[in-house]
């Protein structure tokens, strides 16, 4: 019998919130966050309305030692914030690449969080891979600026399919080399 490897996910420190892998507890936050229609319809993988267990099997699936996916709470609690103010996601790509996804709860929005979260994730640089891939909605371009703010470089236009919106939307492709 092969022995599974387990992938330890860092806590990463930031002055402002710490990226801290999910716990149980934070269900609640998330689904209430994630229930938003400005937040599932901004992102490719929350439906709208959001099903009852999803959250439960969300963060069951973030909690695994078999993902493929590393998911972080932005947790401010250390400077008297939210315990939640959004998520960022690693997903574990081959060849060495992971693609960034993150949202942020609108009461943080236009806080600078996500540009925040996504050049600690960025620094840390947690799965040492060699690329990093994050796509956007083209109307979103406040996600567009925080990929190049945090020196994600353009590579060209795509589409995707948003749960939210039922329908295929299209993106701007970004990546970041180490």
């Amino acid at each position: 019998m092969e022995m599974e490897k387990i992938v330890a996910q860092p806590v990463i420190d930031t002055e402002r919130f710490i990226l801290r892998p999910l716990r149980r507890s934070d269900m609640g936050l998330i689904e209430m966050y994630a229930s938003d229609a400005r937040v599932a319809r901004m992102t490719t993988s929350i439906p709208h309305p959001i099903p009852p267990a999803m959250m439960e099997a969300y963060v069951t699936r973030a909690m695994a030692d078999d993902r493929e996916e590393d998911i972080w709470a932005m947790d401010g609690l250390k400077t008297g914030g939210a315990e939640v103010m959004g998520l960022i996601s690693l997903t574990r790509l081959d060849r060495n690449q992971s693609e960034v996804s993150y949202w942020v709860a609108p009461p943080f929005w236009n806080t600078g969080l996500a540009s925040n979260a996504v050049e600690a994730l960025v620094q840390a640089n947690p799965m040492m891979h060699d690329t990093m891939f994050a796509s956007v909605f083209q109307d979103n371009p406040a996600s567009a600026r925080v990929l190049t703010h945090c020196g994600f470089q353009y590579l060209g236009d795509a589409e995707s399919f948003s749960v939210a919106r039922d329908a295929t939307v299209p993106t701007w492709t970004y990546s970041h080399k180490f």
